[in-house]
């Protein structure tokens, strides 16, 4: 094993796993996946998005986002509306149901992200958050 946790891109993809697979269990119960997740955490940042650039965006299949949003709509979650740039287009928002879902979740998430890094103290937190961030803002959508 030592081999593989000298690896830095190995140890962020087994923290990746580790994340998502807190959160999915959290997230079981609502019937959603971290996916979901994802696209509704995109659609409160935004007055709404085409589909297509959630996928740019989250980077998944634009056949996925199809899926996603057939799940969150059926939950009440988002909503497709017709795009007010050109009507032949179909915005997705979330709804007010989705934002009370979302703000429901963050205690949970802040549990799962506490329980990640309860092996660091404050200031490396932060020090990793930032140098995650950096490494995500750099790179090219």
């Amino acid at each position: 094993m030592r081999g593989l946790h000298a690896d830095t891109g190995y140890l962020l993809y087994r923290l990746g796993l580790r994340s998502g697979q807190l959160f999915n269990t959290f997230l079981q119960e609502s019937g959603l996946r971290l996916r979901h997740y994802a696209v509704l955490r995109f659609l409160a940042t935004s007055d709404g998005a085409l589909q297509r650039e959630l996928s740019a965006q989250l980077g998944y299949d634009p056949s996925a986002i199809v899926g996603l949003v057939d799940d969150l709509e059926k939950l009440g979650f988002a909503e497709r509306r017709p795009s007010p740039d050109d009507r032949r287009s179909r915005i997705v928002v979330l709804t007010a149901e989705g934002r009370t879902f979302l703000r429901d979740t963050d205690e949970a998430g802040l549990r799962v992200t506490n329980d990640l890094l309860d092996p660091l103290d404050p200031a490396e937190r932060e020090t990793l958050h930032g140098l995650l961030q950096r490494i995500v803002e750099d790179r090219p959508s």
